[in-house]
């Protein structure tokens, strides 16, 4: 790592200086490493900081030199840190929040080692909350040491778990155990004192030769101080996965209740706890529970305001198909509590054939969907801002609501979702809103609302809506997911329908530039078929061997001295893989190519894992980001056009002779070569190369675009099956709690084998679950990318009730791959031992097919 750099993170940019700076002496530790020890525990270590003041202690010159114990914010804070006062006796003190990495980024920066937070949260209006949580800090006192620690936390378990409490313990990397359990929030931190001073007194009475409740030196000696005090609402313990200001970076480590029976138990250092996190999780992820009680706006505050009492006035339940929710009920939903779970709120844009068509535009905010009316869709052209008339604040439920709104009713007309998915907030003010949608069907992209009239004027609801110009990570084209031009009027939602009932056209991919890449466009990769038993090609003059490689299919093609590909799926890759254009330099001429996109490892082998790092990636900055990580490679096989010839219709080895011809290749392109020798010398040869597996090719087969051939057999070693994913189950931990922000495994299907040739097979069947070969990153992921697809009926109908218990079902559109054992049944009933290898962004579910 350079000793300085200036990095984006969630959007900030950030100056690191002094990164070679050694903080922890003993280990060598530098800043450096201790900034990518927080980038990759933020995950875990911000939702148990989140929305705390934060007390911070630096080492600006190692754990050697002076530290420094910092609580108010200074002029050199960033403005974008958020923050929140405190009054004090001596004064006021502001306070940062370590609401993100961007935060915690900045932290680690400072050389700040330790966070101390209380047991208690900031609102969003800035009210701070009764304690959701209760924590006992054991300390052990001279002659006293880990173990002795363990054992009161395993007695006061018991007597937390007869309370009713669910105790979770922390190695607080320093002397002793941290003990947490959640709160419902009910009691205020005088109370919650009270009780755990009882508690700590309870078991100095019972244990009176190991425990002590007084915190005085002279009664501590060879015993464990339980301290209760740090439930007081001025007092801060250190943050769970903070690391510690010691002689080594030991950290505040979540533990298992059998780790605390280990008679070599032992604080952690930060690389252990990277590997365990990675392995097991967040163990203290039922510690957020409690948080749950204390989102807003709660029940008491609601009873002061009705933000649907607008909503309600213009619709009559008993006369539209529309949501209208009683005014008595609380909102069904807040965007804090999806971020509970690790879900991001919800955005609906939703197409309405009123008296005049126009989209209305919805984000999930304070538990109400806020709305605009937009007369022309959502701007794409960073050029061009589009009219934004904000109306009345909807329920939450309106967000899945499609249907015809009789006439003579408000908005009376025909509404359809456009487009649904979540999006990531960055600026809500009363003339502000700076939103980054991400939706399944038409991507990401950040949109900016900017409130035009004033408040409290005649045109106070009128804002318009910006396309930026910085885009995300894997935003579309604009020009694939536009909405149409729709005529220029105000919006109305009164009246009957009008007379423009046009549906808009659907959004059409965008064409490739040339003729010869307008032609391709259409074209499709031949298919492989797995062979059954007889089919095997043992030898002979009659097949070719090649070897299987694991990645993207993709169509290459070379025109007017430019490459463009394109996916399986028909998707254009170009964008993503910029250093393929190289392949324009080996061809001569023009042609249309077959072959495939593969990540390779350091001894040369392709890894479908490193593969998925590059994919769906399309902003350049992220694309350059991910090349210097993951070099990409493209192995040739085929060729379909040539010169102005088609060579579809020629046998393989004529094509192959062309192609040889055509192309002078040289990395990141390749020609691997056809393998000379029968069936099992090839798959031997696979086996010592550590590939896939090899693909037999009929010579004298034709190349059938679009089309699975049998003249193609494809043997692997690993058996792997394409799924469409239905649906998934939240993680259950062994203590029973569930995690909706974590996918504990996912529900696969596929399509059901036709009775004839010319049936569609458009019916799924069930075919297992798949809980194994995620890492923990993979299982926040999957909630992140599933939730956008979520449906309240199962997408197939031969679901066992064992699997479906607690299952969150989606709209079958994604497909992933597992590896696996067998199929019961002979490829009829399930996958067993499915084991998941990851998402197939470049096949779409009608493409799926039973491999046996």
């Amino acid at each position: 790592m350079a000793a300085s750099e200036t990095v984006e993170v969630d959007g900030r940019r950030l100056r690191l200086s002094n990164l070679d700076k050694v903080l922890y002496p003993a280990s060598g530790t530098t800043k450096g490493e201790v900034l990518q020890y927080l980038a990759q525990i933020a995950p875990v270590l911000v939702p148990h900081a989140a929305n705390r003041p934060a007390t911070r202690k630096r080492w600006p010159d190692g754990v050697e030199g002076q530290m420094f114990f910092q609580k108010n914010l200074d002029a050199s804070t960033p403005d974008w840190v958020k923050r929140r006062s405190i009054q004090h006796r001596s004064g006021t003190n502001e306070y940062a929040l370590v609401n993100d990495l961007a935060t915690l980024t900045w932290l680690g920066q400072t050389a700040t080692l330790e966070i101390h937070v209380p047991q208690w949260q900031f609102g969003r209006t800035g009210v701070a909350h009764n304690p959701d949580r209760l924590v006992l800090d054991l300390d052990p006192g001279p002659g006293a040491g880990l173990q002795e620690c363990a054992q009161v936390a395993l007695w006061a378990r018991d007597v937390l778990v007869g309370m009713g409490l669910d105790p979770l313990p922390v190695t607080s990397g320093s002397k002793g155990i941290h003990l947490y359990a959640a709160l419902d929030g009910k009691q205020d931190s005088d109370a919650v004192s009270a009780v755990a001073k009882e508690l700590a007194r309870y078991l100095e009475a019972e244990h009176p030769d190991l425990v002590v409740s007084d915190m005085k030196k002279s009664l501590r000696e060879g015993k464990v101080l339980v301290d209760w005090s740090q439930n007081n609402s001025a007092k801060t313990t250190i943050a769970p996965y903070s690391l510690r200001g010691r002689e080594h970076p030991t950290v505040a480590a979540p533990r298992a209740w059998e780790e605390l029976e280990d008679p070599g138990l032992r604080h952690l250092e930060y690389p252990e706890v990277l590997e365990r996190v990675e392995r097991d999780g967040d163990l203290l992820a039922g510690l957020t529970a409690g948080h749950l009680a204390q989102l807003e706006p709660t029940p008491e505050r609601m009873a002061t305001f009705d933000r649907l009492a607008v909503y309600r006035s213009k619709r009559d339940a008993s006369r539209t198909p529309e949501p209208v929710p009683d005014a008595g009920r609380p909102r069904s939903g807040t965007t804090s509590a999806p971020a509970a779970h690790g879900r991001a709120p919800t955005f609906v844009i939703q197409e309405h054939h009123a008296r005049r068509l126009h989209w209305d535009f919805r984000l999930e905010h304070d538990g109400v969907l806020v709305s605009w009316a937009l007369p022309k869709g959502e701007p794409t052209d960073p050029g061009k801002n589009h009219l934004a008339v904000q109306t009345e604040d909807h329920p939450i439920e309106y967000g899945s609501f499609e249907g015809s709104i009789p006439q003579g009713e408000y908005g009376a007309g025909e509404v359809t979702i456009w487009d649904a998915g979540t999006y990531d907030l960055e600026k809500w003010r009363d003339d502000e809103v700076i939103a980054t949608l991400h939706s399944p069907e038409r991507g990401s992209r950040r949109l900016a609302l900017i409130r035009t009239g004033g408040r409290g004027g005649d045109d106070e609801n009128s804002w318009l809506i910006h396309r930026t110009k910085d885009q995300p990570r894997g935003a579309a084209d604009p020009a694939d997911r536009a909405s149409p031009a729709a005529p220029e009027a105000s919006p109305d939602e009164g009246g009957s329908p009008g007379q423009d009932k046009r549906p808009p056209p659907r959004p059409q991919a965008a064409s490739p530039s040339g003729t010869l890449a307008a032609k391709a466009r259409d074209l499709r990769p031949m298919l492989a078929t797995a062979p059954s038993g007889g089919d095997l090609p043992r030898g002979g003059d009659d097949w070719a061997f090649e070897m299987k490689w694991d990645g993207f299919r993709a169509l290459a093609v070379v025109e007017g001295g430019e490459v463009r590909l394109i996916s399986r799926s028909g998707q254009d890759l170009t964008v993503t893989f910029p250093e393929l254009s190289a392949l324009a330099g080996m061809v001569d001429g023009d042609a249309v190519l077959d072959g495939e996109i593969v990540a390779l490892d350091k001894d040369g082998r392709p890894v479908f894992g490193r593969l998925q790092q590059r994919a769906n990636l399309r902003r350049a900055g992220d694309v350059e980001r991910a090349r210097r990580r993951v070099a990409v490679d493209l192995m040739l096989f085929d060729v379909l056009e040539a010169g102005g010839r088609s060579f579809v219709g020629e046998p393989y080895d004529a094509r192959r002779a062309e192609l040889e011809r055509l192309v002078d290749v040289r990395p990141p392109v390749h020609l691997p070569p056809a393998f000379d020798g029968d069936l099992d010398a090839a798959l031997a040869t696979s086996r010592e190369l550590r590939l896939e597996g090899v693909v037999a090719k009929r010579r004298r087969s034709t190349y059938a675009p679009g089309r699975r051939s049998r003249e193609w057999l494809k043997i692997k070693h690993e058996q792997t099956q394409e799924v469409i994913v239905v649906g998934w189950r939240p993680l259950r931990s062994a203590g029973g709690r569930t995690d909706d922000r974590r996918a504990g495994g996912l529900l696969l299907a596929v399509p059901t084998a036709p009775e004839t040739p010319d049936e569609d097979a458009t019916v799924l069947r069930f075919v297992g679950r798949v809980g194994t070969g995620f890492t923990d990153k993979d299982r926040r992921e999957v909630v992140s990318r599933l939730t956008a697809l979520e449906r309240k009926t199962p997408p197939v109908d031969d679901v066992p009730r064992v699997d479906a218990a607690d299952a969150r079902w989606v709209t079958p559109k994604l497909v992933g791959e597992v590896a696996y054992t067998e199929w019961t049944d002979g490829g009829a009933g399930r996958l067993r031992h499915p084991v998941w290898r990851g998402w197939r962004p470049d096949k779409s579910a009608d493409e799926v097919a039973v491999e046996t």
